[in-house]
């Protein structure tokens, strides 16, 4: 974190109090106005002097609560989505606590309305506040104010496209200052060069196949000069970031957890995925008949497909998906592997497949031929987030280590979905959905949901 980023911080944390205590005022100001007391009369009526030593201490509370959320180790590339999704559950959190105080203290307050007027308030009005700051910090970074300052070590392909993405958003808030390959011990030397010839903040290693005492004297240097080292993790980094210590026979023995979806993670997402897919089920059954009938007109053919496709620990399940292609189309897939675009894989893919029909296009570019996998997830075949589920003779083509992504159930949308690149190859998927696997967590759901969200948005406003 530079001088900046902590400033910004600092700033946060004032700027926070104030708008919660706005919040609650205006929380106030509407339980106790002519038109909601009209609607609602006014059996307790507190007084604003004895209202305001409430708020401020509540307000307070929701700062610590912020604290506590990591809401103020503000990082310049967190997305807006994370952001809001912690947000969310501190404002959450926050009226919780003040909820326990009042049941246990009943005297204290009594209006209800407040407090749950109070809690969607604070939302909306830190959410407000957090996004003119981030814009302008945003517009800082693309001037080159607070950006940290990058040396990209390695000549692998991870190198180039960190470098491009980096030099194509500033607002990241990256700079490229140095480009170093490493081939033997003789290159060190430019390391050293840089950190005394520029002000470097970072270096980021995207070469994995960098000799290990190659690597120990780079870190040495970063120490040295006080540079904080980043790197490339390769597949097997990705898949062993969960671990558990147990001890047997008094010495530490080392679990390698597959994925931190294990009992009460594993009760949560399903329970999630319950409730969710038979809500969206339910509203989305007219939009469902009027899809429905509008395939039926457009070719001849039923209105749903089942495909086999492969599932948890690799049993093969049937997805629903509203019908895109031609009848038969899976049985021209053979004459057209010679199209396949994505031949780094076992994936097929075709820009202009000419199985798909006129309005099977529409679906598939506005992603509304997936809605039927909702019953799926109903079912416990899929969730609504995970890896993406692939056909049995894709995944006959798997290698050892993308195996990985059959631990878990596939999903509706993930990792790569909303990576924000279409032309993700299959091995970079793969580490983007095994990451996904063993990472899992609630909170990464609820905000690729978000983003899945956003996404789709965006190719519709494209389209």
């Amino acid at each position: 974190m530079n001088k900046s980023e902590l400033t910004f911080s600092a700033i946060l944390v004032p700027l926070d109090y104030v708008v919660v205590f706005l919040a609650g005022l205006l929380a106030y100001g509407i339980r106790f106005g002519s038109v909601v007391s009209e609607l609602r009369p006014v059996i307790y009526e507190m007084p604003l002097k004895e209202f305001l030593p409430i708020l401020l201490f509540a307000s307070l509370l929701w700062v610590i609560v912020f604290v506590f959320s990591g809401l103020y180790s503000i990082r310049s590339t967190r997305k807006m989505v994370e952001e809001i999704t912690k947000i969310v559950l501190a404002c959450s959190t926050a009226v919780l606590v003040i909820i326990i105080v009042i049941f246990f203290q009943r005297e204290l307050f009594s209006s209800r309305f407040i407090v749950l007027s109070g809690w969607i308030l604070s939302i909306v009005f830190i959410g407000i506040e957090r996004f003119f700051v981030r814009s302008f910090q945003r517009r800082l970074l693309k001037k080159g104010i607070g950006s940290h300052r990058i040396a990209v070590i390695g000549n692998e392909i991870a190198a180039t496209r960190i470098i491009r993405t980096i030099q194509d958003n500033p607002a990241l808030g990256y700079k490229i200052v140095e480009h170093i390959q490493i081939n033997s011990e003789e290159d060190i030397a430019k390391i050293k060069h840089a950190f005394e010839s520029s002000l470097i903040d970072e270096i980021i290693q995207a070469d994995s196949d960098i000799a290990k005492p190659l690597i120990l004297k780079i870190i040495d240097l970063c120490n040295e000069y006080h540079v904080t080292f980043k790197y490339v993790a390769n597949l097997f980094e990705t898949s062993a970031t969960n671990i558990a210590i147990t001890p047997l026979a008094d010495i530490p023995v080392i679990e390698l957890k597959r994925t931190p979806l294990d009992g009460w993670g594993k009760i949560f997402k399903r329970a999630f995925d319950i409730i969710f897919s038979t809500i969206f089920l339910i509203l989305l059954s007219p939009f469902f008949l009027v899809i429905g009938i509008l395939i039926k007109i457009d070719s001849p053919g039923p209105m749903f497909v089942g495909l086999e496709r492969v599932g948890r620990k690799g049993k093969i399940f049937t997805l629903y998906k509203f019908r895109s292609m031609i009848v038969g189309a899976h049985g021209m897939k053979k004459e057209l592997t010679q199209f396949n675009e994505r031949s780094d894989g076992p994936l097929f893919k075709m820009k202009n497949d000419p199985r798909i029909t006129r309005l099977g296009k529409f679906l598939r570019a506005s992603s509304i031929d997936e809605l039927p996998q909702l019953w799926n997830v109903l079912k416990s075949k899929m969730s609504l987030v995970g890896p993406r589920p692939h056909e049995p003779e894709e995944v006959s083509k798997y290698q050892k280590h993308h195996k990985t992504l059959l631990t878990i159930k596939p999903g509706m949308t993930g990792m790569a979905q909303v990576s924000g690149r279409s032309d993700l190859n299959f091995e970079e998927e793969a580490k983007l959905d095994v990451y996904y696997v063993e990472n899992w967590s609630m909170i990464l759901d609820l905000q690729l949901i978000f983003r899945t969200t956003f996404v789709l948005m965006a190719k519709r406003s494209a389209a």
